[in-house]
């Protein structure tokens, strides 16, 4: 258990959070949320005891162990990958160097024969005897092989370094873990096996991400930095938002009687905690929800950007026909013979290697050259690209925002751009800022006003929420799901791949796997196949 008594903190002059009062018990999952720079890393190196609180405490019985994920991915370089997970746990793996040394001294004694006895006793119950095969079978269910146990950290990918500190973080069975971003770089098996791993955990697990997928699946609770204060709300990231979009939308209809409200509120309360899923964890959710009161419902000072597109005519019967298209880069082939159609009402997620359908989107929006094959695009069909590479947008151009926007908009007027830019969360000053110092968030935002104002009948969306919060994930989400026009998209954010497509294109070295459906029934058909 985790108890937080009167806690705050300030930084810069600015007060992050104040009188702060939580517990976290084993058994549950917490979601720390909070728009950026709220201070969801920083609590969480208030818990590790990193950093000092400003006022209150943290109380942490002594016999509870606290696993923190390491951000670092380049500290353990001089470690082979099974000591690096081991190191999980720190006393464990201080016994076993111990030992080591111990044994092998030339003048071994019986005073070190005693002090082994005693490491020898402790390392039996650390559960040491079983610490190699432990970390071996975390290795694995992350999707890297036996064998990558006796590799040097030095010789591995960053994206399989991301999954050693990961393992790292969950070795030994600690009493409390907190993950910072731990879905970041790890594919789609990985995120499932993580999901299943942290379900059903006996222990108290505190986890910062912005996949909201993930939240959904793992969460008893969603822990809230907002308002200069922190709160914690029985369910998962989406009962949190939907409940926190209903008293919004409350709080602006204050003519309403308040029996009213409390009647949908209740409602809605009793959707939620009718929902089922697949973890223990839920059942203890749902029993919570019963009880739960509408003044224990959220309220939210967060802003999401407006995402919405007009369309400037409505798409004929062609719009894109792609043929045997080939392409191959520094001697790598990335898709061979790529055959496919693109229908009316299509929303196509395109999955596989990131790299081919970065090029694939390039081609067919007449930025790139096939090897081989050709591709057609309609009469009708108007196009807005959202490259996964938008630097050239922005690099050597020395508009501020209002400038660069009046590029792509018909009406060139102050007052207008001000008006669009504002949806957008650019407001007062803001809009004056350079757009080559921009931030990576700040930029998306822009490459989607520049879409908007296009009024384009069919979307190309190459990965669009790196960089993003949970707030403009969010938008983005619902400004696909509500286009009622073609959209060609890659992601890693499940959730929107899921809840926008409804056609799924699996891009291989020698073509490509075209199904019908959405994205969760896509993976259970190629899960059921590949059993």
């Amino acid at each position: 258990m985790i108890t937080v008594n009167n806690l705050s903190f300030h930084f810069g002059g600015q007060t992050l959070f104040k009188n702060v009062n939580l517990k976290f018990t084993p058994g549950n999952c917490y979601g720390i949320i909070g728009a950026n720079g709220a201070g969801k890393t920083t609590f969480f190196r208030i818990l590790s005891g990193e950093l000092e609180p400003a006022t209150g405490d943290i109380t942490i019985p002594d016999t509870v162990r606290m696993s923190v994920l390491k951000q670092d991915h380049f500290a353990y370089e001089k470690y082979t990958v099974l000591d690096t997970v081991i190191m999980g746990n720190k006393r464990l793996y201080d016994i076993m160097k111990e030992k080591d040394t111990l044994y092998a001294k030339e003048d071994f004694n019986e005073e070190d024969g005693i002090k082994a006895s005693e490491l020898e006793a402790e390392f039996a119950e650390l559960n040491g005897w079983d610490a190699e095969s432990d970390a071996v079978k975390l290795l694995t269910g992350l999707g890297l092989s036996a064998d990558t146990a006796y590799d040097m950290m030095s010789s591995l990918k960053e994206s399989e370094k991301v999954k050693v500190l990961l393992a790292q973080a969950l070795f030994g069975n600690p009493d409390i873990i907190l993950l910072d971003e731990p879905t970041n770089g790890l594919d789609l098996s990985a995120v499932t096996w993580l999901e299943d791993f942290l379900a059903d955990y006996f222990g108290t697990v505190l986890v910062i991400s912005h996949d909201r997928h993930f939240l959904n699946d793992v969460c008893t609770n969603i822990v809230d930095i907002d308002f200069t204060g922190i709160k914690m709300y029985v369910g998962n990231y989406e009962f949190w938002y939907e409940s926190s979009q209903l008293i919004q939308r409350m709080i602006k209809q204050q003519n309403k009687k308040n029996e009213d409200k409390i009647k949908e509120l209740q409602s809605f309360i009793a959707r939620f905690s009718a929902n089922k899923s697949k973890s223990r964890q839920a059942t203890s959710r749902r029993k919570l929800l019963d009880k739960l009161t509408v003044e224990e419902l959220p309220a939210s000072s967060r802003r999401y950007p407006y995402i919405g597109f007009d369309i400037d005519r409505q798409l004929g019967k062609d719009i894109l026909s792609v043929k045997e298209l080939s392409k191959s880069k520094d001697g790598i082939k990335l898709f061979n013979k790529l055959s496919f159609t693109v229908n009316k009402e299509d929303k196509i997620a395109f999955v596989g290697n990131e790299m081919a359908i970065s090029v694939l989107f390039d081609i067919i929006n007449g930025e790139d050259e096939p090897d081989s094959g050709e591709y057609k695009w309609g009469i009708s069909a108007s196009l807005s690209y959202f490259p996964h590479d938008n630097s050239k947008y922005f690099i050597d151009h020395n508009e501020n925002i209002i400038e660069w926007m009046r590029n792509y908009s018909t009406d060139q007027t102050e007052a207008y751009l001000r008006g669009f830019l504002g949806r957008m969360l650019f407001s007062g000053d803001s809009v004056y800022k350079p757009v080559n110092v921009l931030s990576g968030g700040e930029k998306v935002r822009c490459m989607f006003s520049r879409m908007m104002l296009k009024g384009a009948n069919v979307l190309i969306i190459d990965q669009p929420t790196d960089h993003l919060d949970l707030e403009s994930i969010t938008a983005v989400n619902n400004g696909l799901s509500d286009f009622k026009s073609v959209i060609l998209f890659s992601s890693h954010d499940y959730e929107i791949v899921n809840s926008v497509a409804n056609r799924i294109i699996e891009i291989t070295p020698d073509g490509c796997t075209d199904f019908l459906g959405t994205f969760e029934e896509f993976i259970e058909k190629k899960n059921a196949v590949n059993n």
